[in-house]
């Protein structure tokens, strides 16, 4: 019989629809219920793509007895972090401060008014390795709240207490913007692995917003050895399994140091911050690896990951006919079958397939040996192993399509599907690709008109329907998207709608007495605390987001408003952007961002003239680090866009300005001339 989850959308929350455990969704219901029987709360967190998720629910929800124990004890709610990052910030803060660690799925134990009182992440069916089982647990905290209430309460006030003071402490630094950037190069650099890329030990995450700032780094200070960690580290993780070398995309991170072995679920946000990394790294190297990397990751995306009505998908699993990454790995019979011996010889050598398997008696495909390598080995030209390789995926490909496929989570999420618009708006001038670019602006068009039904902005859009009002990271995403999509299309339709975006954001977000933004709107739900996390993760915070946004669009609009928005919310987080650099990565990316000297672009053209499209590439093709392009149609007056006013086309032609604070060179037609002026002006 199926319990309350039954009614959601989340695909996450209809994955346990049918467990016998009496789940509540998160709401007013559980809370009144949990008020009034007097129990406590077990709030479990998890989302669809989530390995070990799964696990806990075939070992603990899935079995009668310990959903028994479960319904008598306790009122359960589940919470997809993926609809409610408020929630789950919240909870996970509280936990990592109780246990000193946290991940998923995320298990809290909460008085009826929602303070927590105990927690950790994944729980055992039986004690193993000095972790008790979940009865064990589960007893323990239900004897805890009913033998000494007062003192639960009591202990959980305090941990609240102290959540509250280190997310509104604000300490003033005297050390500046410059400094912290520097001091979290210097820490990247202790924690750089020279053998296999990447930073720290495994597990090893792809970590985009770092790249980026050390991408910045190099061009700011012209640091050669910033350069390399960051080409190293994309060459060798797109060599490693973490890549998926058949299909295109990236898995979510590597469970070992050199890339191997992937968590293989897929996430969205993953492949499009990716993307726009290998796409900056292109810029900058003119490395064709490089963009080739860049556009099956896109290609990726657009095969697999998007919905027919347009919007992306937000992840597919890790797990498929009940095991993790089957659907991805291969035995050496396999190959054959497919292949022929012969054939099976030659992609096995590239790929480091053998009879013993690198993954439970199975092959992860990665690339071990350079290419050059190989084909000596094999004696036939690197073009000729390329080309007879590619050939080989394609039947692999095909081969593996006919397997179980891994779940796909259907659901739009605003945020994340604003990261992959922005890759494709990006990669598509860069590398030529109009494509993308069609794909960006179309993909926009319908979040804009779909997220937005009653002109507000949501979060999250699961069949048909558009649920949850939009947090900080949403509407922050969104407004860079825009612009990004903008400076592709020249489309000014989105200039509208990024004012639109900014003002909503400020209005809604920002706290004039703390001087900083917040993740949940003033007007939201309100919860045991306001959540503000700064920190970049997985993904740019909300404030980061915003930051850039307001650094990006006061260019545009020529609004200082924009822009001390955007230097308040550094000052308010300076200490702890001087001591923890490397943990803020886009925030500092953005930092350096506003210390640049202003490029600006602005272009006169249709947008569909193949002589203006090569003066948007032409524009894309300059690594900068404070960058803004603009334009529009010629004889379209666009109010309250500086760069725009007065310009014309020159002789009839398509026709770009290259500016400095909005001081304009001569006009330019040429795309070479165009590429010219801006490098003059890039010059150190």
């Amino acid at each position: 019989m199926a319990n309350r989850l039954a009614q959601e959308t989340s695909p996450y929350l209809l994955q346990h629809a049918q467990n016998p455990v009496d789940w509540y969704p998160w709401g007013e219901e559980a809370t009144s219920l949990a008020r009034v029987q007097n129990k406590p709360i077990l709030l479990s967190i998890g989302y669809s793509a989530c390995h070990w998720c799964h696990v806990m629910e075939r070992e603990s929800f899935e079995d009668s007895t310990v959903a028994a124990l479960m319904n008598e004890l306790f009122v359960n709610v589940k919470v997809d972090r993926e609809e409610r990052p408020d929630i789950d910030q919240i909870y996970m803060k509280a936990v990592q401060a109780m246990t000193g660690g946290g991940g998923w799925p995320l298990t809290a134990f909460l008085t009826p008014e929602g303070t927590p009182f105990y927690g950790g992440t994944y729980f055992p069916p039986v004690p193993h390795q000095g972790i008790p089982s979940f009865t064990q647990v589960l007893r323990a905290a239900a004897d805890a709240y009913e033998a000494r209430p007062d003192d639960v309460r009591g202990a959980g006030e305090k941990l609240l207490a102290a959540i509250r003071k280190a997310s509104a402490a604000t300490r003033e630094t005297d050390a500046s913007l410059s400094d912290a950037i520097t001091g979290a190069y210097r820490t990247l650099t202790n924690q750089y692995d020279p053998v296999h890329g990447g930073f720290g030990r495994a597990p090893k995450f792809p970590q985009p917003v770092t790249l980026e700032l050390l991408l910045r780094h190099h061009l700011r200070e012209g640091d050669e050895a910033a350069l390399e960690m960051v080409v190293f580290t994309l060459r060798q993780m797109a060599a490693g399994g973490m890549r998926d070398h058949l299909a295109g995309g990236f898995h979510r991170y590597s469970v070992d140091d050199r890339w191997l072995v992937p968590h293989f679920e897929k996430m969205l946000y993953d492949n499009g911050l990716l993307a726009t990394t290998y796409v900056d790294a292109y810029r900058l190297t003119g490395l064709e690896n490089f963009s080739v990397i860049a556009e099956q990751t896109l290609e990726y995306l657009t095969e697999d990951m998007q919905a027919p009505e347009g919007g992306f998908y937000a992840a597919r699993d890790a797990d498929s006919e009940g095991k993790e990454g089957l659907f991805y790995v291969w035995t050496l019979e396999e190959l054959e079958s497919a292949l022929g011996s012969e054939e099976a010889r030659l992609f096995a050598r590239a790929y480091d397939v053998s009879e013993a398997g690198n993954f439970e008696g199975r092959n992860i495909l990665h690339l071990p040996h350079e290419l050059d390598a190989v084909s000596r080995s094999e004696e036939i030209t690197r073009k000729e192993l390329e080309e007879t390789l590619e050939y080989q995926r394609g039947i692999l490909l095909d081969k593996r399509d006919s397997r179980e496929p891994p779940f796909r989570d259907e659901k739009i999420l605003v945020s994340w599907n604003s990261m992959a618009i922005r890759a494709f708006a990006e990669a598509g001038p860069t590398l030529n690709r109009w494509e993308f670019v069609d794909t960006a602006s179309k993909t926009a068009a319908w979040i804009w008109t779909e997220l937005r039904p009653r002109g507000q902005l949501m979060r999250v859009l699961t069949d048909g329907v558009a649920k949850i009002p939009a947090f900080l990271e949403d509407y922050a995403a969104l407004g860079n998207a825009l612009l990004s999509v903008h400076a592709a299309t020249l489309e000014l339709r989105w200039l509208t709608a990024i004012r639109k975006l900014c003002d909503e954001m400020i209005e809604r977000f920002w706290d004039e007495e703390d001087n900083a933004f917040y993740d949940t709107p003033h007007d939201g739900e309100t919860l045991i605390f306001r959540p503000r996390d700064p920190l970049d993760n997985a993904t740019p915070s909300g404030a980061s987001l915003a930051s850039e946004l307001l650094i990006r669009a006061g260019y545009v609009f020529d609004d200082r408003r924009y822009n001390e928005l955007a230097l308040s919310s550094f000052e308010r987080d300076g200490d702890a952007l001087m001591r923890f650099g490397p943990a803020f990565g886009r925030m500092l990316s953005v930092a350096d961002r506003s210390l640049a000297p202003p490029l600006e672009v602005a272009i006169v053209g249709e947008p569909s003239d193949p002589r203006t499209r090569s003066l948007i590439q032409a524009a894309h093709s300059i690594p900068a680090r404070n960058l803004t392009i603009v334009g529009g149609p010629p004889g379209q007056e666009v109010a309250g866009i500086p760069l725009l006013e007065g310009q014309r086309t020159l002789v009839e032609k398509p026709t770009a300005y290259v500016c400095r604070e909005y001081v304009c060179d001569l006009p330019v037609t040429d795309p070479d001339q165009l590429r010219n002026q801006m490098l003059q002006l890039c010059a150190p």
